[in-house]
C-alpha cells in the first residue's frame, strides 16, 4: 500500500502542474484576444469619426508597430546577453567540477567546460559588437 501511495503522489503532482500550466496559457491567450479586439474596435471608431480621425488612427498604428518592433529587438538582445552569461557560468562551473573530480591520469579533462564557456563568449561578443543596429 505504501508503494502505491509513493507512486501516486508524483503522478498526481505532475497532472496538477500540467493542468495549471494549460489553464494559465489558455487564460493568457483569452486576455490577449480580448485586448486585441477592444483595441481594433477603438481604432475602428476613431477611423470612422469625421475629421482627422482616420489619419490619427493610421499614425497611431504605425507608431505602435515601430515601438513593438523595437521592443522585440531589445528583448532578443537581452536574451542573447543572458544566454551568454549563463553559458559562461556553466562552462566555468563545469571546468571547476571536472578539475576537482578528475584523476591525475586524466590530463585536461576539465577543458570540456571550455565548450559552453566559449559559446557564451561568442554570444556576448555577437550581442555587443556584431548585431546590426536598427535604423529608425
Amino acid at each position: 500500500m505504501a508503494g502505491v501511495v509513493a507512486l501516486l503522489i508524483p503522478v498526481v503532482a505532475i497532472v496538477c502542474v500540467f493542468t495549471f500550466i494549460s489553464i494559465a496559457a489558455w487564460s493568457d491567450a483569452r486576455r490577449k484576444e480580448r485586448e486585441a479586439y477592444y483595441k481594433s474596435e477603438t481604432l475602428k471608431k476613431i477611423a470612422e469619426a469625421p475629421g482627422t480621425g482616420g489619419q490619427t488612427a493610421l499614425e497611431y498604428l504605425r507608431e505602435e508597430e515601430r515601438s513593438s518592433h523595437r521592443r522585440r529587438e531589445q528583448q532578443a538582445s537581452e536574451g542573447r546577453k543572458l544566454g551568454g552569461l549563463v553559458l559562461i557560468a556553466v562552462g566555468v562551473g563545469l571546468m571547476l567540477l571536472l578539475w576537482g573530480v578528475a584523476d591525475q591520469d586524466a590530463k585536461g579533462v576539465y577543458l570540456v567546460g571550455a565548450i559552453p564557456f566559449l559559446i557564451g563568449v561568442a554570444l556576448l561578443v555577437y550581442s555587443y559588437m556584431l548585431v546590426p543596429k536598427a535604423n529608425d
